[in-house]
């Protein structure tokens, strides 16, 4: 009888790791669909607010810095209340707040808007990314990767949704309220799916037992969890030089097309669609290859790959060669930045938030240091020789991915495919 029960409870949570799974999923998804949708409406909501686009470059820093904000306030809040608490209210503070853009009648009520929205974003970033590796921990293998690739099919969503209402000629007010009360409606109904502490705290026993007394001891030492360990400062590090080399691609793929080879506009644009589509993508199948072969590897080889694509890129005289120089680009660093998440997560199981906050954080600065760092550089050199910067840092994270320091994430004494 006994057995039975045990295997009643196993089963339990193996229903609950796959619904929290889904509902992470769904949570990642709704992140990219509504900041999708606040891009696709930037140009509307900048003619309505009447306002110049060197005073909408000034604005957006606004939005970095209310994301930067809330990633390092949510982090600790979701370490002591738990992820099954804090997603949900961020989820529906950032889709709340999306709708604030589009009621801004000039500057002021606009950075207003984007500093709350971009609060927001970096509440339901950390929250969500923290949960999204206790599922991990749950499946014991590698799952992170996954979830970022949903974060870039919302965007898709968004860019679709978006085209079709501006052609019906919708007021963005009117269209980001709808997305408002979608984004609540979402989180109301994949909130209760979430991860519940017992399952957490079971993991975690487990996990420990495996682990043996270090780990016991590592999460009886409150003193030492104050103070950021300096491998998670070095993962910040990371991220912040891969998510530069990222935005690299967000900012300036298209434009470079344009200037360097003069290509149409209209070809131009693949340069970014080849990136995103090649990032999409590669998310998708890194699990596996992680699990295969390990987190340092994925960064290291990942991170190399992606140099040698920029590399392609800066000196291609040619469109196809451009083209397929971002592909390789996107490819290779589709999972590095995910694996950066995971490592920081993993670290410390009680200081989780806490430690994806400082590696996001820092990322999320090097994504917005990008623009102010290459467009300067485009007064001395060309926009092609820009990009041996972010090629260089490539090189330096694929000469360090050793501090991941982790093996792959498998079952113990299960089969990969149990939780699938």
């Amino acid at each position: 009888m006994f057995v039975m029960f045990a295997g009643m409870e196993k089963t339990g949570t193996e229903r609950s790791l796959r619904a929290a799974r889904l509902a992470t999923f769904g949570f990642f998804t709704l992140n990219g669909f509504v900041l999708g949708m606040w891009v696709v409406h930037i140009p509307v909501v900048e003619h309505r607010a009447g306002i110049s686009h060197a005073v909408l470059g000034w604005l957006l820093l606004l939005l970095g810095g209310g994301a930067f904000a809330g990633m390092q306030l949510v982090g600790p809040l979701t370490d002591r209340f738990g992820a099954r608490k804090v997603v949900p209210v961020s989820a529906a503070l950032c889709s709340a707040a999306v709708v604030l853009p589009g009621l801004a009648a000039n500057g002021w009520t606009l950075g207003a808007a984007l500093l709350v929205l971009g609060f927001g974003n970096g509440c339901l970033d950390v929250s969500m990314n923290t949960h999204a590796v206790q599922v991990e921990r749950g499946y014991r293998r590698p799952v992170m990767s996954a979830f970022h690739a949903f974060f870039s099919v919302g965007g898709v969503l968004a860019a679709l949704v978006g085209a079709r209402t501006l052609s019906w000629e919708w007021s963005p007010a009117t269209t980001l309220a709808l997305v408002s009360v979608f984004g609540v409606a979402v989180t109301a109904l994949a909130a209760p799916a979430l991860l519940r502490p017992a399952v957490a705290d079971g993991q975690k026993a487990a996990d420990q037992q495996v682990a043996g007394s270090q780990a016991t001891q590592a999460s009886q030492a409150p003193t030492a969890r104050r103070r950021t360990p300096p491998r998670i400062w070095a993962l910040a590090a990371l991220a912040l030089m891969l998510m530069l080399s990222e935005g690299v691609a967000n900012d300036w793929s298209v434009l470079a097309m344009r200037d360097v080879l003069d290509a149409p506009a209209a070809t131009a644009a693949f340069a970014y669609g080849a990136f995103s589509t090649a990032m999409t993508v590669g998310r998708l199948l890194t699990d596996r290859v992680a699990a295969r072969f390990g987190p340092v590897a994925v960064v290291r080889y990942g991170a190399a790959l992606g140099a040698i694509g920029l590399t392609a890129v800066a000196l291609s005289p040619w469109i196809p060669l451009t083209l397929a120089g971002w592909t390789v680009f996107g490819i290779g660093l589709s999972g590095c930045v995910p694996q950066l998440f995971s490592a920081a997560g993993h670290a410390d199981q009680d200081s989780a938030g806490t430690n994806v906050s400082r590696v996001a954080g820092l990322g999320y600065l090097g994504m917005l240091a990008g623009p102010a760092i290459i467009g300067p550089l485009t007064h001395f050199i060309p926009l092609n020789v820009t990009f041996f910067l972010p090629v260089a840092f490539c090189v330096i994270a694929a000469g360090t991915a050793r501090i991941l320091g982790t093996a792959p994430v498998t079952r113990v004494n299960e089969p990969a495919s149990q939780y699938t």
